[in-house]
């Protein structure tokens, strides 16, 4: 990974007289000057976006990008869609592509505009992402709806106290005020904001601050092949060493059925995680030094954490309570502020998430930055724990 790039993910495109075009360029020349690479190198382009049919009445995403920047006309571009997860699988593609040998050079922009609708049309637009007519009916903001149906299902098994969801939410917060190109760093709480007064019910058991907030935004990446990164005396750049990715039906209702009475919630989850540590040939989650999970509730977080084999069913809350996941624990989780803090424009967050393990292997993370980080990954979800998606990304010598 030769070169990333994120926008400013607290900017609202429309406010400020943008466009996707506009931040598709940004990103793609931010990207290509982080590389430092002409962008006639580039043999391939891959964008990761979900809701641009809805967002911004626009489809053909994957044209975006050759709209935006001259250099890229006539270049091979495909858009990829798995709802949240709609960037990672850009990644997955994009790396395929360079595995097969038809490329030396990929691009990979996620990009998303959600902030120009209301918020009630906002959740209606990702709602389309769950089983039409079967999840979520009735409910006014569905996915906060559907998150609390896994917060009751843990809660059923005895393993989910509300003062975790809140400490994963102060957690990730806390870390998107280091960030500063999180949607929340300017962000101010009360000392009782998360008390259940000040913290209302959207749905169920979801409060205000277990969510995160949609938002306009884009990230970029350059992968390069081995030769190319030699060529280009980038060897050392941080490299893909693993990768898992599973994929389940639509309706969550199906995946609780499914789920064992005494082991994992969403077993596929495990599988995609457990795919990339063989891959990096690693033997787990303790082999790492940092995760960038996907939390666009707090409950998300907690179902990928107790998916890693980190602690027996029922025992993870004895480690948030040891804030063994803090910005200073033995593994931080969400050191970029992750969605929560950092904001989650859908289509991008998938390489949003890759582009910080990267900084972070690089030592570009800035306050972010955990020391010493050799060997970090990725858990990206889109949907209902539908399509799970997970990097191993490592320096050189890791």
């Amino acid at each position: 990974m030769i070169g990333v790039w994120q926008s400013d993910f607290a900017r609202h495109l429309s406010r400020d007289g943008g466009t996707l075009v506009d931040l598709t360029r940004e990103a793609v020349e931010g990207c290509l000057g982080d590389a430092e690479l002409d962008v006639a190198r580039v043999g391939v382009v891959h964008v990761g976006n979900a809701f641009g049919e809805l967002f911004a009445s626009q489809a053909q995403l994957g044209a975006m990008p050759a709209t935006a920047v001259e250099g890229l006309w006539g270049v091979p571009a495909t858009r990829h869609e798995a709802a949240c997860a709609s960037g990672s699988a850009a990644v997955l593609a994009a790396m395929a592509d360079l595995e097969s040998g038809r490329y030396d050079c990929a691009l990979v922009l996620g990009v998303e505009q959600e902030r120009n609708v209301p918020g009630e049309v906002a959740a209606q637009h990702l709602g389309t992402a769950a089983l039409h007519g079967r999840d979520a009916q009735g409910a006014r903001y569905p996915w906060p709806a559907m998150f609390s149906q896994v917060a009751e299902a843990y809660e059923s098994r005895g393993g989910l106290e509300a003062r975790h969801l809140r400490k994963i939410a102060q957690k990730n917060l806390a870390n998107g005020r280091r960030n500063p190109l999180a949607q929340t760093r300017r962000w101010s709480y009360s000392p009782d904001a998360f008390d259940d007064a000040q913290n209302p019910v959207v749905e169920g058991r979801i409060r205000r601050h277990d969510c995160a907030q949609v938002t306009d935004g884009a990230a970029a990446l350059i992968l390069a092949s081995p030769r190319l990164a030699r060529e280009l005396d980038r060897a050392g750049a941080p490299r893909s060493a693993g990768w898992g990715h599973a994929t389940a039906g639509l309706s969550l209702d199906e995946k609780l059925r499914r789920a064992a009475p005494d082991g994992l919630l969403f077993p596929h989850v495990r599988k995609a995680f457990d795919d990339a540590c063989r891959r990096a040939k690693i033997s787990g989650a303790r082999d790492l030094d940092a995760l960038e999970l996907h939390d666009c509730f707090t409950v998300t977080e907690y179902a990928l954490l107790d998916h890693l084999g980190l602690a027996a069913p029922g025992a993870l809350g004895a480690l948030i309570d040891r804030d063994e996941f803090a910005f200073e624990g033995p593994l931080p989780v969400n050191p970029s502020g992750g969605l929560i803090g950092g904001g989650h424009p859908v289509g991008a967050t998938g390489v949003r998430m890759v582009v910080d393990a990267a900084k972070q292997l690089t030592g570009r993370a800035g306050h972010t930055q955990v020391k010493g980080a050799r060997r970090v990954a990725t858990l990206n979800v889109g949907g209902s724990f539908t399509t799970v998606i997970s990097f191993i990304l490592a320096t050189e010598t890791a």
